[in-house]
């Protein structure tokens, strides 16, 4: 059933003054103006959460203070100040998009929707974030917590995983949409479901919104938003040798298109499950490699969640008291003290933090 006009008024008009007289979420870039500033918050907070990506943003707004001292970094700098915020295929177009706007349009980010969504790593959302905060155009946002709070304050359960369901909050949220106030309607639209509308336990008794809430009426705020697809998660399993002689580390750069693209590894043998040091030592790729068996030793293993995906790793270490001549895929041997200088993935980085490599 269609909401009513007085029921959408008091939403945009409740939410509004929240976030006038009590909304304390304080975040640096949400006084920002810059659009090249809220762009790259906008590009950190995909698939993670605020005060995970707070650090992140601080480190790129000093090391970067302009997107044209980011478009003429070395790929390898801002990949390892990147290191550890995962969805790597972010900070890679990223770069492409910072050195497009720095060598194409002459430094100048573009000023409105359709010049914004056509950027490299840049969808719907985002343009409309930043079309709203850094121009005030009236372009309204829909991202994990908006399908929330609008899904649960006007009882809609039409999935917010079909297109049917896209259009439909996207209506909605343009509808509701002040006039020459997207920047503070957006923000706390947000904010108000990061803080109170929250995926579990929500913070009812102190919501501006209780009043007409079908989800709180109802008792369907656990049930809201619906998604009509569940989420497969896969585990790969990965196997490590680290190589050591001379006091370097052979390592790989991963290149394909796949999990961890241009992040550096040691030596990867993936397989179906995992393998123990003697499985290891009957795999084919293992023995076509010519590591010396006498010298691998088990030396722990790592699990990191990604969306879609379980990485189990298991880490093996082989001594090698010359440097080895054996064939193996591209990759380099490196010298232990320049291993902060390069970016990893995080499971790498802890077990290497954790023996001491760095």
């Amino acid at each position: 059933m269609e909401a009513s006009k007085t029921v959408k008024n008091y939403f945009t008009t409740q939410l509004l003054d929240w976030h006038e007289n009590d909304n304390d979420r304080s975040l640096p870039w949400k006084s920002e103006s810059d659009p090249y500033k809220i762009w790259l918050s906008e590009i950190i907070l995909q698939q993670t959460r605020a005060l995970q990506g707070l650090p992140y943003y601080t480190r790129f707004t000093e090391t970067y203070p302009t997107i044209g001292n980011l478009a003429s970094a070395p790929d390898e700098e801002v990949f390892r100040i990147w290191q550890g915020l995962g969805y790597y295929n972010r900070c890679k177009n990223m770069l492409a998009t910072a050195r497009y706007i720095a060598n194409e349009l002459g430094g100048i980010f573009p000023n409105n929707y359709d010049g914004i969504v056509a950027l490299k790593g840049i969808g719907p959302y985002t343009a409309a974030a930043i079309a709203s905060f850094a121009f005030g155009l009236p372009h309204a946002v829909v991202d994990g917590n908006v399908y929330r709070v609008l899904s649960r304050y006007f009882g809609i359960d039409t999935p917010i995983d079909t297109t049917e369901g896209k259009n439909t909050f996207a209506t909605l949220a343009q509808v509701l949409l002040p006039e020459g106030q997207s920047q503070g309607y957006n923000q706390a639209i947000m904010d108000l479901g990061a803080t109170v509308c929250a995926p579990r336990n929500p913070h009812c008794h102190q919501c501006p919104l209780q009043k007409y809430c079908l989800g709180f009426k109802q008792g369907l705020t656990g049930l809201l938003p619906v998604k009509s697809k569940k989420l497969v998660v896969t585990t790969r399993y990965f196997h490590y040798i680290v190589l050591k002689w001379n006091n370097h580390l052979w390592l790989q750069k991963r290149t394909e298109r796949d999990i961890w693209e241009n992040l550096h590894e040691p030596f990867l043998i993936e397989h179906s499950s995992t393998l123990d040091r003697q499985a290891l030592l009957t795999n084919q790729q293992f023995i076509d490699c010519g590591f010396p068996a006498k010298s691998i030793e088990f030396a722990g293993k790592g699990t990191q969640r990604l969306t879609h995906r379980i990485i189990q790793s298991t880490f093996f270490t082989v001594d090698f008291q010359e440097k080895p001549d054996c064939t193996m895929r591209d990759g380099a041997w490196i010298p232990v003290s320049e291993l902060k200088n390069l970016a990893f993935p995080k499971t790498v980085l802890s077990f290497l933090r954790n023996n001491l490599y760095f």
